[in-house]
């Protein structure tokens, strides 16, 4: 049998989705708790990695069992071994040709950006900060370049292991509420550390270092050494990921049909 699970966490005391040897990341937690309900070693597979800091709201996994359960035993049995910063939202038996990650045709991320002299104690992990005015126009001309498919290789990491850096980006998008910058991507997939890269171009767009068209010169180039440095990993949230409806995830709505501020930082600003 194989079960979906959608989850939420917190990813500042982690180090990152991904397995590791000191048991550190989200991805170890999940599997132990679930294993002590499936009552067997449980591995599961995501949609998309995060790295250390980085925060989901909308994640999907998926994982392999003979053990039956009520699909409440996989929320509320999972959740009660779970640390408070992981949370099982909903589970769904699947297909077995479902896949977490192959079954996913786009992810949608969120940057939240907190713009002011100085920054923010209560979102030291939940926000990235920058301490000069930015230019919300020039920021959202830049992003505009970024829609489209185009070899991202200016905004990818040394490590990434992805086999292409042709990426399609169908949402590229800058908005402002208070003191907050709020960036919206979606992508059919993103290399690793894309979109804080993205981000640390677009902000030296915002504090007038480069034009707008710096974005689509760094396009054109491909030279990641070219590029300002990867920005800070704590505003930066997994908002949604698109299935095909046969698959009938209890998902509130697909990443594709909706803004990913539907399922982020609102409530916070």
């Amino acid at each position: 049998m194989r079960v979906a699970l959608g989850l939420s966490y917190d990813g500042a005391g982690y180090c990152g989705w991904q397995s590791q040897p000191s048991r550190c990341s989200v991805q170890d937690a999940l599997e132990t708790a679930i294993s002590l309900i499936a009552l067997h070693p449980v591995r599961v597979h995501a949609a998309g990695r995060t790295d250390t800091g980085v925060h989901a709201l909308s994640q999907v996994i998926h994982f392999d069992t003979d053990s039956p359960r009520p699909l409440s035993a996989w929320v509320r049995g999972v959740n009660a071994h779970l640390p408070d910063s992981v949370r099982v939202e909903w589970a769904q038996e699947v297909d077995s040709d479902f896949h977490a990650r192959f079954s996913a045709f786009s992810r949608s991320y969120q940057y939240l950006l907190y713009n002011a002299p100085v920054a923010s104690a209560l979102m030291a992990t939940k926000a990235g900060w920058f301490h000069l005015p930015l230019d919300l126009e020039a920021m959202s001309e830049a992003a505009s370049y970024l829609i489209g498919e185009h070899d991202f290789s200016a905004f990818r990491a040394s490590e990434c292991q992805a086999k292409t850096a042709v990426k399609h980006m169908q949402k590229a998008e800058v908005r402002v509420a208070g003191k907050y910058f709020i960036f919206d991507f979606s992508a059919n997939a993103f290399l690793q550390h894309q979109v804080r890269n993205m981000i640390g171009a677009l902000v030296y767009v915002g504090k007038g270092a480069h034009s707008p068209s710096y974005i689509k010169e760094l396009l054109q180039k491909g030279d990641r050494t070219l590029s300002p440095p990867t920005f800070s990993p704590c505003g930066l949230y997994l908002t949604g990921v698109g299935y095909d409806p046969k698959w009938r995830l209890p998902i509130n709505q697909l990443a594709h049909n909706q803004p990913a501020s539907q399922y982020s930082m609102q409530v916070l600003i």
